[in-house]
């Protein structure tokens, strides 16, 4: 449970979110959001920015709040409200525009995947997602293995090269995601900000070590410790021998 500022910061308290809108709002104010919580908080999630922090997930089925949010994960990428893909801590997660742009790896063509070290299971998913979105049923045909599948699918979204832009209904009625190219569904490439990137995680945590950065954001935790003493060098942060916090938290 997040303390009482925490909550306030995260959206816990005050109005609930009622509309796809002001869930893009939550992002962009947050800049990364789980969609459901994890056990040991590791960030804000929209489940919580919902439904409040005392109500579980699935608890009685698939209610109302559970649909909005299931549908939301691949509604706001649609509209380009926020990026959608396996990342903090390897759950569900959402990235605004403007940390996806200072995060992302490439130069925002659809050949990124091809400067990067991954499996050639990824770089074949990214090399035909690179003609046309396709559904996670196809792409799991393509590969002939859900478990490869998996593996590849997660590996892209790790390294924010692929995201959903919403859904396609399949023949068994169950609709399936579909998945485009981050760069074909948002504005990226040659735009890498990691200190900025860095400002806002202290921002939306108000407290942090640089482990938790380094977690966050899968990098070394020496870059991520010198990134945070540069914000405090530079009077955006203050550090008290364990932790930082930045200036002027909310």
């Amino acid at each position: 449970m997040p303390t009482e500022e925490l909550a306030r910061r995260w959206w816990v308290r005050g109005r609930r979110i009622a509309s796809v809108e002001r869930a893009g709002k939550f992002i962009d104010d947050v800049g990364f959001a789980l969609l459901f919580p994890a056990p040991k908080p590791i960030g804000p999630s929209l489940w919580e920015a919902v439904a409040g922090e005392d109500d579980e997930p699935f608890g009685e089925g698939m209610g109302e709040n559970e649909q909005r949010v299931w549908t939301w994960k691949d509604e706001l990428p649609r509209r380009g409200l926020a990026w959608y893909g396996a990342y903090l801590g390897g759950r569900g997660s959402f990235l605004s525009p403007t940390l996806l742009a200072a995060l992302y790896p490439g130069e925002g063509e659809l050949d990124d995947h091809e400067h990067l070290d991954l499996s050639p299971a990824a770089h074949e998913l990214a090399a035909a997602l690179a003609i046309e979105p396709l559904s996670s049923a196809t792409l799991r045909q393509l590969l002939g293995d859900k478990n490869k599948y998996q593996r590849a699918i997660g590996e892209l979204q790790r390294n924010l090269l692929v995201t959903t832009a919403g859904v396609q209904e399949s023949s068994n009625g169950w609709p399936a995601a579909l998945l485009t190219l981050t760069c074909e569904q948002f504005d990226v490439g040659g735009t890498q900000d990691h200190s900025a990137a860095a400002a806002q995680y202290l921002d939306t945590m108000l407290t942090a070590s640089a482990a938790d950065l380094a977690r966050a954001f899968r990098w070394s935790t020496p870059k991520a410790r010198d990134l945070l003493d540069d914000l405090t060098h530079s009077g955006r942060a203050t550090f008290d021998g364990r932790t930082y916090q930045p200036l002027t938290p909310r």
